[in-house]
């Protein structure tokens, strides 16, 4: 719309006036209005100005001018751009209930902010797109969507409590998830993994240990325990140079105690976990256990039972394919467990079950023979023993200490280990377990594995740029949760058919562009959003939405 000179007659006399053009919704048209009264042109004329009619254009001219420019639209200093794929978690967030137990916080400690809109908002910001709490503050929490009433320094305070009270947090959403879903405690699997900081001082609670990457920074350890659904129900930190064998002690009692959980509970976890003290726990509290067991540290007797040819099955793929060969025993095996500050030698029955898998041993062997050859090479060149990293298991030094040390290759290691590749051991209290339960149960240890790597690589849990021990474990809090609410949707929203990278991908992807009033959906197009959007009822394909709509996918109840 636009600005005009209009001249009317009237009595003799021509009068002048700026009129504007507009849009008129009821009539669905375009409508005038007055915007500037003139007067005559002959009053002008008395006045000495020339041509009233040009004079008075050049206004109409300036004033179209300035509107032109003002259509115009500039660039705002908050991204348009809306990130809207946390919706699966808040709704499972709030299926949960879990703000009505976050809120009892405030009766302890004075907050100038919504505590459980600060969880919340971290968690759904951490899912959609992790960075560093500096740019999820300042970039991320802007772009939700939705409000919030708390400031940076806030922030870092409400994270510090959460750090400070994570166990307390951990049991809430364990609880809550227990009775609004429920979980399945018959099989607990248990595992841990490390997080390095790129720091050169360790602290109390950052301290140089035993890396998952082999890294020489200090480190935190992390273990989660998960049920028998594959639900996350445990988590615990503790100081990198400390043993992950007790935390799982810690963790099941813990889960056992807040959930007045009496039955048996079978402990599964990897050879790291697997010591005398471990058993004993289980044992006492009426559990049971599945662990896995190394091969090379087993007496020679029971090396050459493994070793030996006879008594081994098959067990085949649907095309008839060997994927591992295996054989059992049941019987009475000693372990030395500490009762009362006096080691004490006791004899448990166990199954054993020993397994050997022909595509494990190939690729075993070919990295036995690679650190070989590396031992070779280095000690061709007269290398210090720290220099041989992992392949320093196949020499042997004499004199190290002196100038000119004697090197050479252990064959008799190197051969031993060969001998044993593709060999795995499990063992375990339930003696009438079958062999294919063991295997079986055993090998869901990968779903730890994968919410690891779901910490690690979709939520960027690493590297940490917090300094405090509380903010460190609150933000270590947030991963869990986002893992916890992540498994939700997929078990028992989506029935487990999809895999979690591929969930993932679309909380991150799901973006919106807000245009006035309307979003322009600018996520690409994908088989996984076009069942999604059927399966929930969602317009998660359309390219326009209306504010309405964007509502109702936030709110949407799965």
């Amino acid at each position: 719309m636009a600005y005009f000179l209009k001249q009317a007659r009237l009595k003799g006399r021509t009068y002048l006036s700026i009129v504007e053009s507009f849009y008129h919704p009821e009539k669905k048209g375009t409508a005038h209005r007055t915007f500037k009264s003139l007067a005559s042109v002959e009053s002008w004329l008395e006045q000495g100005i020339e041509d009233p009619v040009e004079y008075f254009q050049k206004e109409v001219d300036e004033l179209n001018a300035v509107k032109s420019k003002d259509k115009v639209r500039k660039i705002s200093d908050k991204s348009p751009e809306v990130l809207l794929g946390y919706f699966p978690a808040k709704s499972i967030m709030e299926k949960l209930k879990i703000k009505k137990y976050v809120d009892y916080f405030k009766l302890s400690a004075s907050f100038r902010f919504d505590l459980y809109e600060l969880l919340s908002s971290l968690v759904y910001a951490r899912s959609v797109h992790p960075c560093s709490k500096s740019r999820t503050f300042h970039d991320v929490l802007p772009s939700l969507d939705m409000p919030y009433g708390f400031s940076y320094e806030q922030m870092l305070d409400g994270l510090s409590f959460l750090g400070q009270e994570y166990e307390k947090f951990v049991e809430i959403f364990t609880v809550q998830t227990r009775q609004t879903f429920g979980l399945n405690t018959s099989n607990t699997y248990f595992d841990s993994t490390n997080f390095y900081f790129e720091i050169d001082r360790e602290d109390d609670f950052r301290r140089k240990g035993p890396s998952k990457e082999n890294r020489k920074e200090p480190i935190v350890g992390l273990g989660i325990l998960l049920d028998s659904n594959q639900l996350p129900i445990g988590m615990k930190m503790f100081p990198g140079n400390e043993s992950e064998k007790p935390v799982l002690r810690d963790i099941v009692k813990r889960l056992k105690d807040q959930n007045m959980i009496v039955g048996k509970t079978i402990h599964v976890a990897d050879k790291g976990i697997n010591c005398a003290q471990n058993i004993a726990f289980s044992k006492k509290n009426g559990d049971g256990y599945l662990f896995s067991k190394s091969v090379k540290s087993l007496p020679e007797i029971e090396k050459e039972w493994v070793l030996l040819d006879s008594g081994y099955k098959e067990a085949k793929d649907k095309d008839g394919k060997l994927m591992y060969r295996y054989k059992s025993c049941i019987d009475k095996f000693p372990y030395t467990v500490e009762h009362e500050g006096v080691n004490v030698q006791v004899m448990l029955t166990e199954k054993r079950l020993v397994t050997y898998n022909p595509s494990l041993a190939e690729k075993k062997r070919y990295e036995i023979n690679r650190l070989v050859e590396k031992a070779k090479e280095m000690t061709a060149s007269m290398a210090r023993k720290c220099e041989y990293g992992e392949a320093g298991k196949y020499i042997s030094m004499k004199g190290a200490d002196g100038k000119n040390p004697d090197v050479s290759i252990n064959r008799d290691a190197a051969e031993k280990d060969l001998m044993l590749a593709g060999y795995n051991m499990l063992v375990t209290s339930e003696i009438k377990m079958k062999e294919q339960d063991m295997y079986d149960t055993y090998h869901c240890l990968w779903r730890i594995e994968e919410s690891f790597r779901i910490m690690k690589s979709d939520l960027d849990a690493r590297p940490v740029f917090l300094q405090k021990e509380e903010c460190i474990k609150g933000h270590f809090l947030i991963c869990y949760i986002a893992v916890l609410l992540e498994r939700l949707f997929q078990f028992n929203v989506l029935e487990n058919i999809y895999p979690a990278t591929q969930i993932f991908d679309f909380m991150k992807g799901f973006r919106l562009v807000k245009a006035d009033s309307k979003y322009i959906n600018i996520t690409r197009s994908s088989a996984f959003i076009k069942e999604l959007s059927d399966k929930l009822g969602l317009p998660l394909e359309n390219c326009y939405l209306t504010q309405r709509q964007v509502k109702g996918i936030q709110d949407c109840k799965l």
